[in-house]
């Protein structure tokens, strides 16, 4: 009898044990994995109790708020997809870490920026004109370009003042400034205070008060237009340098590890509705200006800044080598700056490219429905829309507005009294091919601008430079580069500031980016 109450208590221990076991692990798992259920292989018949989607009011981020996106979503077994709105892309990489969302929607740079525990899973966009670097030329009429901002600083400093640039904190307006430090001769932020404030708005009120000794603003649509029809100079946008500034969507590595499934899904989504716009244009700027309070014309303004990716094209990113080359470049920005504290060991680690395969290949099954009806569409859909480049003679690109002179990293350097290029000169103008590669063709031509010293005959000087400009236009062709290029010698008739004429440093070439567009 004694044993058997033994057995009965053994017994009923262990039960008790487990029945704990099982409600600790539960409740962990509730606590650790709170805005999705696990299964080990994901079907279109389950679903998913809830996902929650996390950006900004950023009018390319619309269809990810409308309705139309919901209801896609629950036709692909998605009931459940909330989208949070959050302002600040440091919050949004700290609540993706804490697990109180499941994917963000944030640009490259931000993504770069924040520690994120997550992995770009799609491209959204890149933004073409909506974003941009305004001069104050109405209070400072002589600054045009970037190349007057030296002479600029040098007259506030002498009646004590410093100029000001303005933008907002922490968004791709900052990063924006960086690439100008990091790519133009004459633009260094360490030159200006820095206002740097919530919203572009800010920046543009900062721009226009004449209390403000504000020379440069970097802001957004539909503040962009606004500047340039109140007669201020837009001297870059983003779509001088498309790919600059890159939306991306990020899914938490616990939702990549556990749920590929689901990311799958949300992506195949996500990619119909673009397709969707694709084919009927009206119906993106109708949503653009429901979701984001836009009047319609506002609408238009907005679409036309931004470039979305269709899925063909972000996988194309995602496998071709393109989305680790503007990691790599964005990183080194960002380092340069001193943003982050080195390149990254492994870009292919900060993305997952077999995750849109799915939304890719429906998008390539509908291109095969319209091709042969409609060609234009299936162009459209694959993403292969080309422009046309200008075919400008040498006077379009002498005349053309100024932009500023880039950045050189080394010297161009030639043999003495000759127009060859030494091989550091060679190893200078393949990095500089590369940074030019970035900027657009359509609306960004160059001028090759070659100078001389004071010593010698003035004419044989003059054929001397002009030769040399001739030269580097010549290797920077072979190094596969499609803009328009001017070949320009000064002689030494442009000797620099605070220098006598016969300084050997007066040797020098210039790469001056010209506006060709709009």
């Amino acid at each position: 009898m004694k044993q058997k109450e033994n057995l009965f208590v053994i017994v009923l221990s262990m039960a008790v044990g487990l029945s704990s076991l099982v409600f600790i692990s539960t409740w962990l798992f509730d606590q650790y994995l709170p805005s999705i259920t696990t299964t080990k292989n994901y079907s279109k018949k389950e679903t998913i109790k809830k996902l929650i989607v996390s950006g900004n009011d950023f009018s390319g981020y619309s269809t990810f708020r409308g309705q139309a996106f919901q209801k896609t979503l629950k036709e692909l077994g998605l009931e459940d997809v909330r989208y949070q709105q959050e302002l600040s892309f440091s919050k949004l990489a700290e609540h993706l870490n804490q697990g109180k969302v499941d994917i963000i929607l944030t640009t490259l740079d931000q993504f770069l920026v924040n520690p994120t525990k997550g992995k770009i899973v799609g491209l959204i966009d890149t933004t073409v004109g909506a974003d941009a670097v305004v001069l104050n030329t109405k209070k400072y009429p002589n600054l045009k370009s970037l190349i007057d901002l030296p002479q600029l600083i040098q007259q506030a400093n002498t009646k004590g003042q410093q100029l000001s640039i303005a933008f907002a904190g922490d968004t791709p307006s900052e990063y924006l400034a960086m690439v100008l430090s990091s790519k133009f001769e004459a633009f260094k932020l360490s030159d200006f205070q820095l206002k740097k404030v919530a919203d572009a708005g800010e920046a543009w009120k900062l721009l226009q008060d004449p209390n403000e000794n504000v020379a440069i603003a970097i802001v957004w649509e539909p503040y962009v237009s606004q500047a340039r029809q109140q007669g201020y100079t837009v001297v870059l946008s983003s779509k001088d340098a498309p790919g600059t500034i890159i939306d991306v969507i990020v899914a938490s590595d616990r939702l990549v590890q556990s749920q590929p499934g689901v990311i799958e899904q949300f992506l195949s989504a996500y990619y119909r509705e673009m397709d969707a716009n694709i084919r009927d244009a009206s119906r993106l700027q109708t949503e653009i200006a429901a979701v984001s309070n836009l009047s319609p014309r506002e609408a238009v303004i907005a679409i036309r800044g931004i470039d979305f990716f269709t899925s063909l094209e972000a996988q194309k990113w995602l496998t071709d080598g393109t989305l680790n080359k503007k990691i790599r470049s964005t990183a080194a920005v960002l380092t340069l700056a001193g943003k982050r504290k080195e390149l990254p060991l492994s870009s292919e680690s900060l993305y997952k490219s077999e995750l849109i395969a799915k939304a890719a290949q429906n998008t390539k099954n509908l291109i095969d429905e319209v091709r042969s009806d409609n060609p234009d569409l299936a162009k459209k859909l694959e993403g292969q829309e080309m422009a046309s480049i200008p075919n400008l003679n040498q006077n379009q690109i002498g005349t053309a507005p100024n932009i500023g002179n880039l950045q050189l990293r080394g010297e161009v350097k030639f043999k003495t009294d000759s127009a060859l290029l030494t091989n550091e000169a060679r190893l200078t103008l393949d990095k500089l091919a590369q940074e030019i590669g970035d900027f657009n063709e359509q609306t960004v031509a160059l001028r090759v601008i070659g100078h001389t010293s004071a010593t010698g005959d003035p004419e044989a000087n003059q054929k001397l430079s002009q030769q040399r400009a001739e030269e580097v236009v010549q290797y920077l062709r072979q190094r596969g580069l499609n803009h328009n290029i001017f070949a320009e010698g000064k002689g030494s008739k442009e000797a620099l500031p605070g220098l006598p004429g016969e300084d050997r440093r007066n040797q020098r070439t210039e790469i001056r980016l010209v506006r060709v567009g709009n």
